[in-house]
């Protein structure tokens, strides 16, 4: 909720507060930012804030705001410094959000998120992605499949994070070039046109009895790998 006030990049135009919240010093940071963004506070009752929050545990604070900005696919591929998260088709709100959350925080320049067959950003996704959606431009695509054939026509890499995959996500050769890391569905993993259109497969090593990361556990560490790669290779330039 702070991130949305601190980004400023859609207009908030009320904020309810529970009347039976307990003071915190995050929700009057909260409310001292929305006062100075001229925005009207209320308090109100506690069920009437749940009823309108749609999501679980809303914390005693809703924000009412403006549409979330997009950015088209030409913008976020043609950047010479490109890396992207695609999103092949993960429909569970707690972690797409986590994902989003990982990728802003570990410097991915944007998300790529299919229109259908996916969760979408709900509140939810919102609430778990703790104010990256706030930083992190989004692209919303017909298909993912469709957009990594873009992307390879702008000289974009495409590498997709599969169990089966010959390289390690630890040695992914064009991790310092404008690339795509693309996360499958939970369960499924990536979707069979997905998995073809990829320049790269890449796996995560697994060294103990677990098979197979959640998606969301498996996006941190590929990520992590890919930016620190990327951060090597501006230490050698």
């Amino acid at each position: 909720m702070r991130e949305l006030f601190a980004a400023r990049t859609r207009r908030v135009h009320d904020l309810w507060l529970s009347a039976d919240v307990d003071p915190a010093p995050i929700l009057d940071e909260i409310v001292g930012l929305a006062e100075d963004a001229s925005v009207r506070v209320r308090r109100v009752d506690g069920e009437q804030l749940l009823r309108r929050a749609r999501t679980d545990a809303p914390q005693g604070v809703v924000a009412f705001a403006a549409p979330l900005p997009t950015v088209d696919l030409d913008t976020v591929l043609g950047a010479p410094a490109a890396f992207v998260v695609a999103l092949d088709g993960v429909t569970d709100p707690q972690n797409l959000g986590a994902v989003l959350r990982s990728a802003e925080a570990l410097g991915a320049s944007a998300a790529l998120l299919p229109r259908h067959r996916a969760v979408g950003v709900t509140p939810a996704v919102t609430k778990a992605a703790a104010g990256a959606i706030e930083h992190l431009p989004l692209a919303f695509v017909s298909g993912v499949p469709n957009a990594l054939e873009q992307a390879k026509r702008a000289g974009v890499w495409c590498v997709g994070l599969d169990a089966t995959g010959s390289s390690s996500v630890f040695e992914v050769a064009v991790a310092d070039q404008p690339l795509v890391l693309v996360l499958g569905a939970e369960g499924r993993g990536l979707s069979r046109l997905a998995r073809t259109r990829c320049d790269v497969l890449a796996s995560i090593p697994m060294h103990g009895h677990v098979e197979s990361l959640n998606v969301s556990a498996a996006a941190a560490v590929a990520l992590a790998a890919i930016a620190r790669a990327r951060d090597g290779a501006k230490g050698d330039g």
